[in-house]
C-alpha cells in the first residue's frame, strides 16, 4: 500500500474533515464530505484539526494522536506513572486533585497505590515506583536512584513523632527500654536514635504500637500518623515529642517525609510531573473543604475536627514549597545520622525542580 492510501485508510476522521477516497477520489488528495478537494495550502490546518481532535479527554487524560507527521498515521504514547503514598488523610488530601481528575496531566496517566509507610520505603530501594513518598530517614539509601519533589514534604513544626507509655515516664527514662517502633526505615526512628540511643527496638506496624504498649509488649511506644493527636483517647501519657525537641536543638521545622522521583526519567518528565504534583497540592489548599470530605475516607475514624488539624498540620505552605529552613533541615537531619552512625554514608540531598 502506498503511504498516501495507507494516511487516508488508517486515520479516523474528526468531525467530517476528511473523507476515505471514493470513487473518482485519488488516494492522497484531500475531500470534504461533499467529494470536494481541498487545496494543498489547507493541509496545515487539517493536521492541526486533527491533532485538537484527538490530543487530551476532558479530564486532561492524555487519548491517541493520529496526527500526520512525514505523511503517516502515528499514535502519541501516554506515559503512565504510578504514584505511591500512605493511606493517610493528609496524603488524601494532598493528592485529591489528582485522584478526582481534577487536573489536566497531558500525556501523563497517572495510577494511585496505597500502602504504609515503611513499606513504601522498602519498595522504593527497589525503585519500584515512579513517583513514591518516602520518610526522610529513607532516602538517605534511595539518593542515588531517586531525586525529591521540591513540593509535597511533611514537615513538623515543633511538632512531630511521640514517645507514648502507658504510666507517666520522664524522658531520661527511656534508655534501656523496649519501644515498638513504625519501621527503622522511618523518620521517626531515625530521630528516636538521635534523641536517646539505647533502646531495644520492637518493629511493629504502625497501627499496632498502641496495642504493643497496652498489651505489655514494649515499655513505650513510637507514634506517627494521626495518633499523635487521639493517643489520650487510649489513656496514654506523652513521654517526649521529638519535634519539639527537635526545635530546641536546631531550631528547624522537623523533616518527616517527602515525596521523590526516580532520575531515570530524565530531565523533561520529571520537570513536568512535579509542576502536576504542585498543582495537586495547590489545588487541595485553595479547595480546602472538598478536598478534606474526600481525605475523610483515610482518616481511620477520627472526628472531622481532628482530621482537618491533623491534615493542616503536615499539608500547608511547608507542602506546597520547601524554603530555606526548610531544605536546611533535611540536609541537617541526614548530616547528624551520619555523625552519629545511625546513617552508613554521607548524603547530598538532590532536589528535582518543577517546570514552569
Amino acid at each position: 500500500m502506498h503511504d498516501s492510501e495507507h494516511r487516508e485508510r488508517c486515520c479516523v476522521r474528526p468531525s467530517g474533515i476528511l473523507a476515505h477516497p471514493s470513487q473518482g477520489q485519488r488516494p492522497g488528495e484531500r475531500y470534504d464530505l461533499r467529494g470536494r478537494k481541498f487545496p494543498a495550502k489547507i493541509e496545515p490546518l487539517l493536521v492541526w484539526a486533527r491533532f485538537l481532535d484527538f490530543t487530551s479527554n476532558l479530564d486532561g487524560s492524555q487519548r491517541p494522536d493520529f496526527s500526520l507527521i512525514g505523511g503517516k498515521c502515528l499514535s502519541m504514547p501516554v506515559h503512565p506513572i504510578t504514584i505511591a503514598h500512605s493511606p493517610d488523610s493528609d496524603d488524601a488530601f494532598m493528592f485529591y486533585a489528582l485522584a478526582t481528575n481534577k487536573l489536566k496531566t497531558g500525556k501523563y496517566k497517572f495510577k494511585h497505590v496505597l500502602s504504609d509507610i515503611e513499606t513504601l520505603n522498602e519498595k522504593a530501594l527497589k525503585g519500584e515506583y515512579e513517583v513514591t513518598a518516602v520518610s526522610f530517614h529513607a532516602y538517605a539509601y534511595l539518593s542515588d536512584r531517586y531525586a525529591l519533589l521540591s513540593s509535597g514534604a511533611s514537615m513538623g513544626d515543633r511538632y512531630g513523632p511521640l514517645v507514648v507509655a502507658e504510666t507517666p515516664m520522664k524522658p531520661h527514662d527511656l534508655k534501656g527500654k523496649v519501644i515498638a517502633v513504625p519501621g527503622k526505615m522511618t523518620t521517626a526512628f531515625l530521630i528516636l536514635k538521635l534523641f536517646e540511643s539505647d533502646f531495644i527496638p520492637l518493629v511493629v506496624p504502625f497501627d499496632k504500637v498502641f496495642e504493643s504498649v497496652t498489651k505489655g509488649k514494649a515499655d513505650a511506644g513510637l507514634i506517627i500518623h494521626e495518633g499523635q493527636l487521639t493517643y489520650p483517647s487510649l489513656g496514654l501519657h506523652k513521654v517526649v515529642d521529638l519535634g519539639e525537641w527537635w526545635h530546641k536543638e536546631t531550631q528547624l521545622p522537623l523533616p518527616l517525609g517527602g515525596n521523590v522521583i526516580r532520575k531515570d526519567l530524565g530531565p523533561q518528565h520529571i520537570a513536568e510531573i512535579s509542576r502536576i504534583l504542585r498543582q495537586s497540592i495547590e489545588y487541595a489548599l485553595q479547595h480546602r473543604e472538598a478536598a478534606l470530605n474526600y481525605a475523610m475516607q483515610f482518616a481511620r475514624d477520627m472526628e472531622p475536627e481532628t482530621a482537618d488539624k491533623f491534615v493542616g498540620m503536615y499539608v500547608n505552605d511547608r507542602t506546597l514549597n520547601y524554603g530555606e529552613a526548610e531544605r536546611k533541615a533535611v540536609q541537617l537531619l541526614l548530616d547528624m545520622g551520619y555523625e552519629r552512625k545511625i546513617i552508613e554514608h554521607p548524603v547530598k540531598v538532590e532536589f528535582a525542580e518543577p517546570g514552569v
